[in-house]
């Protein structure tokens, strides 16, 4: 079937795909975003994925919350490498926990996790992201914004010590974006939150391969069109970038995505839908119902020097580390030094086709990425390596930053991955197509 007959919501949501598209920035936040403030997983077991993934990200294991800082309802571990923060929540015993909700004072440092929803969702998805947590001037004004335009309330305010206030509202799926802000009086004794003790053990092996920020965090979710109309309308985030099947998808199946930002277009929020009626199934769909309805599908982490990274990263690929996607074919880099001369060197280049990095640009910068496997058992959640290049700018001091988004996410990237994540489908389910050939 041709992909002009290609039936979804976002047709009626009305997407002009990537060569019809015009950026535009109305400033139309509805409250002060800031940054990203950090990403949470939960997982049911928060030792061993915090310290898989401080091994192969390069993350420095900073703080903790668990039973040698009294808290008795949940173990958190908070790994940091330059602005950006993950933080990996498992639930301790149902009965200890019990007992704990029936005292007055609770012992979480997180005060919206809950015990039997932490064991449900990762029954359901595995190891996922629970929380996308963005900084905001104040977390009672967001919330109390985000639901009278229409947010799905998940935790109302909570003020935790004296300096910071969290909030939270539903995303999708079973993802919250949770709000943070810390109170006028900035001078704080704590690690991270109130409740979280820095971890002094481990200086003497500091980890660091270069990854600095979030640039930005992916959502998988059935209709598009229902979906970003919802973020839009508490957020006010205004539409960056948009992609169809006819832009990044194959002969064999496609997708439609959508990125909204927020004003300085530093915090980026993708969400991808499924297309069907195409010869395979849609590698969104796949997520879809390995990962039980919608979830974040990537996280992009931006590195200072992407070859340092990836260098770092693939020596640990088979020995605790985290696995990349095939590499895109020698043809791919045949052209790159006409496509990217001016910004990369020749051994640069080189070195993205030894690494197999992509490389893509648009009319402000250049962009440079990869993507890991699936980082669990199933195929849903993996992990993007990015850097941008170009789009300096000064700020009123004179110091210079890099603009939000800088090279935008390229659509000849975009379709690479999406090639590069068909192949590595197609070996999943090798062995299920053999064995029903014989049957």
């Amino acid at each position: 079937m041709g992909k002009e007959n290609l039936s979804n919501s976002s047709q009626e949501f009305k997407l002009v795909g990537f060569s019809k598209f015009v950026r535009t920035n109305p400033k139309s936040d509805r409250f002060n975003v800031k940054r990203f403030h950090h990403i949470e997983f939960w997982c049911s077991d928060a030792t061993n994925t915090a310290r898989r993934f401080s091994w192969g990200l390069g993350m420095q294991l900073l703080a903790k919350s668990d039973l040698s800082t009294g808290n008795l309802t949940h173990a958190s571990y908070l790994l940091r490498s330059g602005d950006l923060h993950f933080l990996f929540t498992a639930p301790y015993s149902p009965s200890i926990a019990h007992s704990q909700s029936l005292s007055p004072l609770s012992t979480a440092s997180i005060p919206t996790f809950d015990h039997s929803a932490c064991r449900s969702f990762s029954s359901s998805h595995g190891l996922a992201v629970r929380a996308i947590a963005i900084e905001v001037e104040d977390a009672e004004t967001a919330f109390t914004t985000s639901v009278s335009h229409g947010a799905l309330p998940s935790s109302p305010p909570v003020v935790l010590g004296d300096n910071v206030t969290l909030s939270e509202v539903k995303l999708y799926g079973d993802v919250v974006l949770r709000y943070i802000s810390h109170n006028k009086n900035n001078d704080h004794d704590f690690f991270f939150l109130p409740g979280f003790e820095k971890i002094e053990d481990n200086l003497s092996y500091p980890l660091d391969y270069g990854i600095r920020r979030l640039d930005h965090a992916v959502g998988n979710v059935p209709e598009l069109g229902p979906a970003v109309s919802y973020v839009k309308s508490f957020t006010g985030f205004h539409e960056f970038a948009e992609f169809t099947a006819e832009d990044v998808g194959t002969t064999e199946s496609g997708l439609n995505s959508l990125v909204l930002a927020n004003n300085d277009e530093m915090v980026l929020l993708p969400m991808n839908e499924p297309v069907f009626g195409t010869k395979r199934k849609s590698q969104i769909q796949t997520y879809l119902e390995h990962n039980e309805g919608a979830g974040v599908q990537h996280l992009a982490l931006v590195s200072e020097d992407i070859f340092k990274t990836l260098r770092e990263m693939r020596k640990r690929s088979l020995v605790g580390g985290f696995e990349f996607m095939p590499s895109p074919p020698p043809t791919y880099y045949k052209n790159l030094k006409t496509r990217a001369g001016d910004v990369l060197s020749d051994e640069q280049i080189k070195d993205c086709e030894e690494l197999g990095i992509l490389v893509d640009r648009d009319d402000q910068g250049t962009l440079l990425q990869i993507f890991t496997k699936p980082v669990g058992d199933r195929p849903t959640i993996f992990i993007e390596i990015i850097q941008r290049v170009g789009c300096m700018l000064k700020d009123e001091q004179g110091k210079q930053y890099q603009k939000g988004g800088c090279g935008g996410f390229g659509k000849g990237n975009f379709s690479e991955l999406f090639k590069s994540i068909e192949e590595y489908e197609k070996t999943l389910g090798a062995k299920q197509i053999a064995e029903s050939a014989t049957a």
